[in-house]
Formats: C-alpha cells, sequence, structure tokens
C-alpha cells in the first residue's frame, strides 16, 4: 500500500496477481493512439510534440498491450468493485469492446467536459471519455445524485501531455470507494491519482514506466500534504 514503482505496469501486475494481491478500485488514463498530424499550424504545447504527430498521443512508450494490461487488471480487482479507463474518441469503440472481452461489465460512458478545446477542423474537441465498468455485481456509487457529464476545469501547467486535474480523480474516487481502500492506477504519469488518494484517505498503488514522469510523480507526492497542484 501507497507505493509507487518505476516499471512496466505488466510486470508489477504479474507480481501483484501471483501474490493475490488484490485491490478496491482501478482508476487510470493509458497510453493510446492520437490521429495523426502533419503540422499542427500555430498550435502550440503537446500538438508540437513529435510523438503526437506521429499519432502516440504525446507519449514515448505507448506500446502496451492493451487487452493484456486490461486481463490483469481484472485478476487484480476484488470482486464486485469498479474501475474507471479515459480514453478519447478514436480508441473509444475497441476500448469498449476490450473491456467486455476480459471480463469487465460496463455501466456507462462518462464525459469530462473540460474547459479548454484541441484544434480540430471538425468541431474543437473540449470533452474525453471515462469508462465505468464493473467486475462481479453492480455497486452502487457514493453519491447517486451525481451526473454523467463531469464539467471540472482542466489542469492549466500540465507535466505531462495528458495530465488530468485532481478534482476529476477525487471525484471517481469518493464515488467507488471508501476510506482505507486500496485504489491503483497501472500508468500514474505524473501522480495524480496518489495525490488525491492521499487528499481523501485512499491507500494507493500507482505504476509509472518512464523515468521522467516517475521522478516529478514522487516530487509531487511528497508535496502533495496539501493540495498544491
Amino acid at each position: 500500500m501507497n507505493k509507487i514503482f518505476n516499471d512496466n505496469a505488466i510486470e508489477i501486475l504479474d507480481r501483484m496477481i501471483a501474490k493475490e494481491y488484490k485491490v478496491d478500485l482501478i482508476i487510470t488514463d493509458p497510453p493510446y493512439k492520437t490521429t495523426k498530424r502533419g503540422n499542427s499550424g500555430n498550435t502550440g504545447g503537446m500538438l508540437k510534440d513529435d510523438n503526437f504527430i506521429k499519432g502516440n498521443g504525446g507519449f514515448a512508450n505507448n506500446n502496451v498491450n492493451q487487452k493484456e494490461w486490461l486481463n490483469k487488471c481484472f485478476k487484480v480487482l476484488k470482486d464486485d468493485c469498479h474501475i474507471y479507463i479515459m480514453t478519447n474518441n478514436k480508441n473509444l469503440s475497441q476500448t469498449l469492446i476490450d473491456i467486455t472481452q476480459e471480463g469487465f461489465k460496463i455501466f456507462k460512458t462518462l464525459v469530462w467536459a473540460k474547459d479548454n478545446c484541441i484544434t480540430n477542423m471538425w468541431y474543437m474537441d473540449s470533452h474525453e471519455y471515462i469508462i465505468f465498468a464493473r467486475k462481479g455485481k453492480a455497486k452502487k456509487i457514493n453519491n447517486c445524485g451525481d451526473r454523467s457529464v463531469l464539467n471540472i476545469p482542466n489542469t492549466k501547467k500540465k507535466l505531462h501531455p495528458s495530465q488530468k486535474p485532481i478534482d476529476l480523480f477525487e471525484k471517481l474516487l469518493l464515488n467507488s470507494s471508501n476510506e482505507n481502500d486500496i485504489v491503483l492506477d497501472p500508468f500514474m504519469g505524473v501522480g495524480t491519482l496518489p495525490i488525491a488518494c492521499k487528499n481523501n484517505n485512499r491507500n494507493f498503488i500507482g505504476i509509472e514506466l518512464d523515468d521522467n514522469y516517475f521522478k516529478i510523480a514522487e516530487q509531487r507526492i511528497k508535496e502533495s500534504e496539501y493540495k498544491l497542484f
């Protein structure tokens, strides 16, 4: 509990499976493909990154097998518990298929409505999808009055190309876990989930392959006694 790993998610998940170690909730924003772009015109930020232009979503490491990590996540998640997986329009349909094939039952697809846009010739993108699913029997969320469209401002100064706001992760973990539960993010990035867990008395396990992002996550977690980020 309350540990982060600078390692390959598949290897750590295999170790958890071998030790029959289970978690109460999974929230993750895995690396996924984006539309290839020849150039981004006058657009800056992540759209100028070579890994984004090539359709890698801004990630240097983007070759993880989705069905493989979903299968392992299914094994480490306790029965009758929830999983949230973030994705974009390009990957939504395949991810829905893969989630079902690996044994999860889908509740619905939530929409995160951001306060910023990504340039697009066919309506500028101002939202992302969060697939909300379960393992085993259905369990209601803690706040049944929450709506399926989450209006939460995006992170302004990003340390990672797909960094999500702490408030977004807090919304999900408060609805699908209780104090002292263990929450897993196999693609931790710069440590948003561990910070959200520390803020709300949850335990966490985070995994991040990229050395640079892992070091940033370490520092952010150490400084997160108060909501500094």
